[in-house]
């Protein structure tokens, strides 16, 4: 069967705007059959969500946005684990747990990619080829990226809130509603990435939920 995934969102549990619930109930309603909560430095979210989405006919993968010593990594595994922030510690971290690890946005040097460390590391699974909320230059060199690679590639939202869900996807052929099976299927490459960007009232909308955020930090301090 052809499932539909967003492996790229952020919950409130660090900078996106709506709770783990409120993003499985939009990721419901948007049709979509599996998504992955990956907040920064935390399986928070998705476990969250993990627990909710038992009672709904949706997969909640496990997932955490790292901030590596070279930039932002994907982590997508069967269950929440401690992870090291050196690269390849974490690589060997992620493996010895059949975890998937991904650069986010790996070209998007304002947004923490890893840069051209995407060549350098050859024990990526996958790369994310298409980030909705990047722009489309960093997002063309990762696909180029990924092609010299040989390397599978994934489109993602990287919502923020709850419009921007969906916005980009995977289609990934799998037999089973499992995580191990997605996994596997995504290290298979048997995954088609669906490009696509917010609407302009949606970008909009980001940005200033971007600079509330912002404000809510700096009066914290």
């Amino acid at each position: 069967m052809r499932l539909k995934a967003d492996l790229h969102i952020h919950s409130n549990c660090s900078d996106g705007k709506y709770s783990p619930a409120e993003i499985v109930y939009t990721a419901i309603e948007k049709d979509l059959n599996i998504i992955s909560i990956t907040d920064h430095n935390t399986f928070s979210g998705s476990m969250i969500a993990r627990k909710l989405a038992k009672e709904h006919d949706i997969l909640v993968i496990p997932g955490v946005e790292v901030r590596t010593n070279i930039g932002d990594v994907l982590l997508f595994c069967e269950r929440e684990i401690d992870f090291p922030r050196e690269i390849h510690a974490l690589i060997d971290r992620a493996h010895s747990e059949n975890c998937l690890i991904v650069p986010a946005h790996p070209f998007d040097l304002m947004r923490l990619g890893v840069g051209d460390y995407v060549f350098e590391i050859r024990d990526w699974d996958a790369i994310e080829i298409w980030n909705a909320s990047a722009n489309k230059g960093s997002n063309y060199r990762a696909i180029e990226a990924a092609k010299i690679l040989n390397k599978p590639g994934l489109a993602n939202s990287d919502a923020h809130i709850l419009d921007e869900i969906g916005s980009a996807y995977n289609l990934i052929e799998t037999s089973e509603l499992n995580i191990s099976s997605v996994l596997e299927a995504i290290r298979k490459n048997m995954v088609k990435p669906v490009f696509g960007n917010p609407s302009l009232k949606t970008r909009l909308n980001r940005l200033l939920w971007s600079v509330e955020s912002s404000t809510r930090k700096i009066t914290k301090k």
